[in-house]
């Protein structure tokens, strides 16, 4: 298995790395620290897995799988987060991940998830799948998970990027449009949300799981 590890903290990535590699069947082949870092490194690399944090600073694990998998859709992405609200697995799940594991987790069980994806099987750890059974109905019926899903791909990335504390001239720079696009973008987003300030705004990211990282 060629592997990519995603993950903003460094020493969970050495961390998963010295492990993976103790397997004879394994090559960890890249790093990234960000979600848009990863989506480049992923499209050079061509791994079988990336195994992906989900709260992470320009672009999140739920965005970074979605744009991962319109690139290479038989790519297999396994979620590795601190997560366990369903709502948060199912967008992951969504968005094409074929695992969801939470960090906690012991290495044996993850080392046994990769096993089970590459056979193109789903794989939940057994505390989300505890989770997820009990609470799916009510995440279905949360009014602010059906919110979420009116924005589009690339207003999503502009939310993330203003909560993160962005100027509009930043974002511009880092998305490749305009400063009057993202202006417009960030308007719609307004609109749509009903939420007239940066401060809400970010505060709905980051109950979304868009971002972890406050300005």
């Amino acid at each position: 298995m060629r592997i990519v590890l995603v993950d903003d903290h460094e020493i969970v990535r050495e961390g998963m790395c010295a492990l993976l590699q103790r397997r004879p069947d394994v090559e960890v082949v890249g790093q990234a620290g960000d979600g848009r870092t990863a989506v480049a490194l992923v499209q050079k690399l061509q791994p079988d897995i990336v195994i992906m944090d989900i709260g992470m600073p320009n672009l999140n694990g739920i965005d970074a799988t979605q744009q991962m998998l319109a690139e290479n859709p038989h790519l297999k992405i396994l979620a590795l987060s601190t997560h366990s609200d369903a709502w948060m697995v199912a967008k992951m799940i969504r968005a094409g991940a074929k695992g969801y594991m939470l960090k906690e987790s012991a290495f044996s069980e993850l080392a046994n998830a990769l096993d089970v994806i590459m056979e193109g099987k789903t794989y939940l750890c057994s505390k989300i799948a505890s989770v997820v059974f009990t609470d799916y109905v009510n995440m279905l019926t949360n009014p602010n998970w059906k919110l979420g899903e009116l924005l589009t791909t690339r207003e999503r990335e502009v939310l993330q990027l203003v909560a993160e504390g962005r100027t509009t001239r930043q974002i511009a720079q880092i998305l490749g449009l305009s400063p009057k696009t993202v202006d417009s973008h960030r308007d719609h987003i307004m609109k749509k949300l009903n939420i007239r300030t940066v401060a809400g705004l970010t505060k709905y990211a980051i109950q979304e799981g868009l971002t972890s990282h406050s300005p």
